[in-house]
């Protein structure tokens, strides 16, 4: 009898919950699902396997930039309109083609499950339907990337580091997992790393005077000369005399971001060791702290040979876009 008692009171606080959640008018949905950086797409197979297919792909099954093999932004799997329902409305990131609407692209927010970015972009014919895609593919890229890193960070957030030793030195906070380790601490300078089954995921945190890196063309020289001699340094390869450096075969990309409110410089390009055989990528960010005269630079790079390293890299980026300056 205490037993059923107790149940039917839960039974009951759980229903005043849901009733107040209505009467504020809070709509109960579930939790999304799906695995980082994989979309579903939906659009019926005729579309699917034509020029609008075609697009979507180009668009976002591109190649990342900066890895040392093609891989794609994101990994898509395709349904047809009439099956969308159920389970498959609560994947996380999905793309929704309606054919023979007026022309345009929307985003909304948790509509079938929470957290959940939906992009619906329709058309009245292929050509409609591809003009938008092509028109709006970075803002749609933007979304959907947007999406992944903040829950690649709430994951990350469920198991975290104590970054204090940062903060002390450099006065930085930076989230990342307690499966990372400090390998280097010194007063300007922290080497963290991370063991993986193929190789090791690594970071880099110092700081750089803000004339150390020039505006506009020579911004890429600048940093590719820094990180260079970070590398000779602190990041020493397994033979004698060998160290990190910037591939010279591979242009580095560089980009212009925010992180902490702040302008931020992005490079992405290949890492290799001078005199030996050892290579693959890096993501590097120099923060600009006005205040303190000074760039914050937070960098991660990937050995994993023979393996993807799309996810290692975003996993990286996910952690180095919650960095704050204190």
């Amino acid at each position: 009898m205490k037993k059923l008692t107790t149940l039917a009171l839960l039974l009951f606080v759980v229903l005043v919950g849901c009733d107040e959640k209505k009467s504020k008018g809070q709509r109960i949905v579930p939790s999304s699902s799906g695995n980082i950086n994989e979309l579903l797409v939906v659009a019926d197979n005729l579309l699917w396997e034509d020029s609008v297919g075609e697009s979507i792909r180009g668009i976002l099954a591109a190649p990342v930039h900066g890895l040392s093999q093609d891989e794609p932004l994101f990994s898509i799997s395709q349904m047809p309109t009439q099956v969308f329902s159920g389970f498959t409305t609560k994947n996380r990131t999905i793309l929704k083609i309606e054919k023979g609407k007026a022309a345009g692209t929307k985003i909304a927010h948790d509509v079938f499950a929470k957290p959940q970015t939906v992009i619906v972009v329709s058309g009245q014919t292929d050509a409609e339907i591809i003009e938008q895609l092509e028109t709006n593919a970075d803002k749609i890229v933007d979304a959907f990337k947007k999406e992944e890193i903040k829950e690649k960070q709430r994951r990350i957030n469920l198991s975290l580091f104590d970054s204090k030793p940062i903060e002390d030195k450099l006065g930085v906070s930076i989230k990342f997992p307690s499966v990372y380790r400090i390998a280097t601490a010194t007063d300007d300078f922290f080497w963290i790393r991370k063991d993986i089954q193929t190789g090791n995921m690594d970071l880099m945190i110092y700081e750089v005077p803000l004339d150390r890196i020039r505006k506009g063309d020579s911004a890429v020289i600048d940093i590719v000369r820094m990180r260079d001699s970070i590398g000779e340094k602190h990041i020493q390869g397994r033979l004698e005399n060998t160290y990190m450096i910037t591939e010279k075969a591979y242009a580095p990309y560089i980009f212009e971001t925010i992180i902490d409110n702040k302008p931020t410089i992005e490079t992405k390009g290949i890492w290799e060791v001078k005199n030996d055989f050892m290579s693959g990528p890096f993501i590097n960010y120099a923060i600009e702290d006005e205040i303190n005269k000074r760039y914050i630079v937070v960098e991660g790079y990937v050995f994993a040979p023979s393996i993807n390293k799309r996810d290692y890299i975003f996993e990286l980026e996910s952690i180095i876009r919650s960095t704050k300056i204190k």
